[in-house]
């Protein structure tokens, strides 16, 4: 990308463009400015002087922003609805990646234990075994810091203001740290599989219950990464 194009591009991002438009957009520019410059050199001007010249043939910044953000259709969901990017998506990845777990669990009960009461604290598993319900533990456990850094990864794409991502990150830890899951064939009579899943704070531990404990835990974690995006941002704006 050109560099005059650089402030070009962060104006069109926080105006809620597209970064596919706004990547499509600065190349259709890029070409033209150089087939522009081409045409000043040619007729006899230096390179300095034609790139001058071509960039005020090509239009002032104000002009070719104003060209993009106008135009509805190249804005980007999380501009249009951000509630739902960052509240409903969030949520529906989050139960997606849930059920993938739960049925890695359930699964896992039915053809490695399939005497036991419950899955949990039924006997050492070991093997392939084993592999299957880690694999379906470390997705539970970490379905909801990956969707929390998908809500960063956009925010930061996007240069968004927090207010959003902040909502989908608080909501996403508020599930996460509250989740619960009971399994098994005599105790639990409601649940799909005989396995039921519960949002509650929990335990008290050291004066906090458990839950939102864990809930503050999952929000740092996928805070930080945006936190450290934007504190780069400002210092880079004050040097």
């Amino acid at each position: 990308m050109a560099k005059p194009f650089h402030e070009l591009r962060e104006r069109l991002l926080r105006a809620g463009v597209a970064p596919r438009h706004v990547r499509r957009y600065l190349t259709e520019l890029t070409d033209h400015l150089a087939d522009l410059r081409a045409e000043e050199e040619r007729a006899g001007r230096s390179r300095a002087d034609a790139e001058s010249a071509a960039l005020v043939r090509l239009g002032g910044m104000d002009d070719l922003a104003k060209a993009m953000i106008e135009q509805r259709q190249f804005r980007s969901w999380s501009a249009r609805v951000p509630w739902a990017v960052f509240s409903l998506t969030p949520l529906l990845l989050l139960a997606g990646a849930w059920f993938v777990a739960l049925f890695i669990l359930w699964s896992g009960w039915q053809i490695f234990l399939p005497g036991a009461d419950t899955p949990f604290g039924a006997g050492r598993v070991y093997g392939f075994a084993n592999l299957y319900f880690q694999a379906g533990k470390a997705l539970y456990f970490g379905a909801p810091i990956l969707v929390g850094w998908g809500i960063g990864l956009i925010a930061v794409r996007q240069r968004l203001k927090t207010l959003w991502p902040m909502v989908g990150l608080v909501l996403i830890a508020g599930m996460g740290g509250t989740s619960q899951v009971q399994a098994s064939r005599t105790a639990v009579h409601g649940g799909v599989g005989h396995i039921r899943m519960d949002f509650a704070l929990g335990t008290s531990v050291h004066g906090l219950p458990d839950g939102l404990m864990h809930a503050l835990v999952i929000l740092s974690l996928t805070m930080l990464p945006y936190l450290i995006w934007r504190l780069q941002k400002a210092r880079s704006l004050s040097a």
